[in-house]
């Protein structure tokens, strides 16, 4: 068995190889590519002859290089650079770094302690094609989100009338925009007719309550009273306005797209079914934590390793005679997300989960902490869901906590 330990670089990749005893065999800089890879194999290839006997440390989880090592059979541990930098000052205080000495570094984290770490799963390609679509699609959301926080700032400084478009649940975000994309001032904003709404409101696909809703809208945008900035400032954030609204229809119609590849690639799943079982799954929610989850059987030993994972089960940090229970902060937040959503909406459509809830309220938990730990709850029903190839079952999930109760 050996030991190789790869710092990353763009273009180059260090490498250094060790033997059990901590001894070097070989230290190399590879390059990026076919060629380097194969100059990777053909080292190893020296030492050993079973890929199985090569155990690598990377600090990356994903790319073409990882993926191909372990097509090759090796062994591939992912170390998370905040422990390999806490792993670096085990061996030397001094602040000295350099990618050689990460390279040897990395093979000697494996050599020792890679009992701690997960070895990379081996996930099918659909899941990491869903992991790609999904992250994508939830970036779009973010970054929706951002620049409707970014519209409704620059709104408050110079057009307070169109405010009550962003804060009135009736308005569709499509209609904001739309209108917004028409009249982007104060005074384009009253001058807008009735036919003109309507028809701006047509063309974003509104369909019906038409009239009445071009009604309202020109009622919000000529409603008096309202403080009116200097012409220099109204014409610097109209044009700031039209291009966060142009950006925001563009994000709109590529998040239509999005989803659509999202559920389409969900729903090819074997595990889309099981998913989809649980209260208040659907196919965006579920196509998110499949993706973050993988789907190798054999990635998490056991419910609360998929839990830790997660991020929602909580730490323990105790010293002496303190001892404190608290939320993980430092997770995936691609996944911890759509486990907070999915929370939220199992309370309506699970009694269990609704009654599990109340529960934690009643012993002193906030709303947010007997949300995470709700969740932390569905992640393990999840698992054994999976791990026994079942869809979930109400009864099953809750039973032996209605009967304690009752």
């Amino acid at each position: 068995m050996i030991f190789v330990g790869n710092d990353w670089a763009q273009d180059h990749h260090d490498v250094w190889i060790m033997d059990r005893d901590g001894d070097k065999l070989a230290s190399r800089r590879l390059p990026e590519g076919d060629g380097g890879l194969a100059r990777l194999h053909e080292l190893v290839a020296g030492f050993v002859d079973d890929p199985g006997e090569v155990i690598v440390g990377v600090e990356k989880d994903h790319g073409l290089w990882v993926t191909a090592m372990v097509a090759a059979g090796y062994r591939v541990y992912a170390i998370n650079p905040k422990v390999a930098s806490r792993y670096r000052d085990r061996h030397h205080v001094s602040g000295a770094k350099s990618d050689t000495a990460d390279a040897r570094m990395l093979a000697d984290l494996v050599r020792t302690d890679r009992h701690q770490h997960p070895m990379i799963a081996e996930d099918s390609d659909l899941a990491k094609e869903l992991q790609v679509l999904a992250r994508a699609q939830q970036d779009l959301v973010w970054e929706q989100t951002r620049q409707l926080n970014k519209l409704r700032s620059a709104l408050l400084e110079y057009y307070p009338a169109a405010l009550p478009l962003l804060d009135d649940d009736q308005f569709m975000r499509r209609d904001m925009i739309a209108v917004l994309g028409k009249a982007p001032s104060p005074e384009t904003g009253r001058k807008l007719s009735l036919s003109q709404l309507e028809a701006v409101l047509k063309r974003a696909g509104r369909q019906r309550y038409l009239h009445a809703t071009a009604v309202k809208v020109q009622d919000v945008l000529r409603t008096p009273g309202h403080l009116q900035a200097s012409p220099a400032l109204v014409r610097a954030y109209t044009a700031k306005v039209t291009g966060i609204v142009a950006l925001l229809a563009t994000i709109a119609d590529q998040l239509k797209e999005l989803t659509a590849q999202v559920e389409e690639s969900f729903e090819q799943h074997p595990d889309a079914e099981i998913y989809l079982s649980l209260p208040g799954m659907g196919r965006v929610l579920g196509a998110r934590v499949l993706a973050e989850f993988g789907d190798d059987p054999e990635r998490y030993r056991d419910a609360k390793s998929r839990k830790n994972y997660a991020g929602t089960s909580p730490i323990t940090v105790a010293s002496g005679h303190s001892s404190r229970v608290k939320a993980r902060h430092i997770r995936n937040t691609h996944l911890i997300d759509p486990l907070d959503r999915l929370a939220m909406a199992a309370l309506s459509r699970s009694v269990g989960a609704r009654e599990y809830y109340d529960a934690k309220r009643a012993a002193g938990y906030g709303h947010h902490a007997a949300l995470r730990a709700l969740a932390n709850r569905l992640v393990g029903i999840l698992h054994g869901c999976l791990k026994h190839r079942t869809l979930y079952d109400e009864n099953l999930a809750w039973g032996h906590r209605m009967t304690l109760a009752a």
